[in-house]
């Protein structure tokens, strides 16, 4: 279902999964937190492959993405990295190449066999992961290349898509988006031998130059209507439910996901997802309820009549 919309050839309802999905706000996953420190359950494949597929045993998404961080296409330029409140890179760490990066790798081949549907890998687009690491523009050629042999290692693996996220992107003038971003971003989408879905913050600003890269997805978030930015994307699109939604009562949930599949009605492209992923502390019915009102739905229902 999910290939098949990547492709805008989905004529089912349409797939969901939500970004983070694997998260802060699942009691299982919190369960793992208490045993393990962050590092040790990214870069051990078993726990990382047990966590990725949490989500899809739990909660019936449409497809796993890969329990892993954006920002471990550093490490292999001879940075270190641990977690406080968020990644922190640090310059002077041991320069291991892409060996730093096998056990990612070995947790893809743990997961496929044990999933029924589509598994996303990702990487960090090389200006957002340059911002972790201080910011210089000296550092993007270098993670680009990286990046190109991290994307390659997963799809090697098993991968069936690839999500880009370029986070932080959205802080750049369009000049320099083109200068910054662009520019080492369309290497990756051109290279990847599976689907590609484009997300960064406020998308909608960088509507055309996305297209021109031509990935398979563009993934939006819910500063403007899905349906309104779908007439000037000729491929797949993502979203853009606001994360802050699934704090809201389930009847209100139920209402808006509706309103979002009613407005998207009969497009084989679209993929039902957040606009950024899950907060920490979303009750986990409130994203059951969002999950299982898009596996619920008739295509073409008006949620108004239902």
């Amino acid at each position: 279902m999910l290939l098949a919309a990547l492709h805008s050839q989905n004529r089912s309802r349409p797939p969901v999964w939500l970004m983070r999905q694997a998260g802060r706000y699942l009691p299982s996953y919190q369960r793992y937190r208490e045993k393990y420190p962050l590092r040790e359950l990214f870069f051990t494949p078993e726990l990382a492959a047990e966590i990725t597929l949490l989500p899809v045993q739990e909660l019936g998404v449409d497809a796993a993405i890969l329990f892993s961080d954006i920002t471990v296409t550093a490490l292999p330029l001879g940075y270190s990295l641990h977690f406080s409140e968020g990644p922190i890179l640090e310059k002077g760490g041991v320069i291991q190449g892409m060996e730093s990066l096998q056990p990612i790798q070995q947790a893809i081949r743990l997961i496929k066999p044990r999933l029924k549907v589509p598994l996303i890998g990702f990487c960090g687009g090389p200006y957002t992961v340059a911002s972790y690491m201080g910011g210089a523009a000296e550092l993007l050629e270098p993670l680009l290349q990286t990046t190109l042999q991290y994307v390659a290692m997963q799809i090697e693996a098993g991968v069936d898509a690839i999500q880009i996220f370029d986070s932080w992107a959205n802080e750049l003038s369009e000049e320099a988006f083109k200068a910054y971003a662009e520019k080492y971003l369309q290497p990756i989408v051109a290279a990847s031998s599976v689907p590609v879905i484009l997300f960064m913050r406020e998308a909608y600003k960088y509507i055309d130059t996305l297209v021109g890269m031509a990935p398979k997805a563009i993934s939006f978030g819910w500063e403007k209507p899905l349906h309104e930015l779908r007439s000037r994307v000729p491929m797949a699109v993502q979203g853009n439910l606001n994360p802050e939604l699934l704090f809201q009562p389930l009847q209100e949930i139920r209402k808006e996901v509706q309103r979002l599949l009613f407005s998207m009605r009969g497009d084989s492209g679209f993929i039902l997802n957040l606009g950024h992923g899950v907060k920490p502390g979303t009750p986990v019915d409130a994203v059951r309820c969002c999950i299982d009102t898009v596996k619920e739905s008739v295509v073409g229902s008006d949620p108004c009549t239902r």
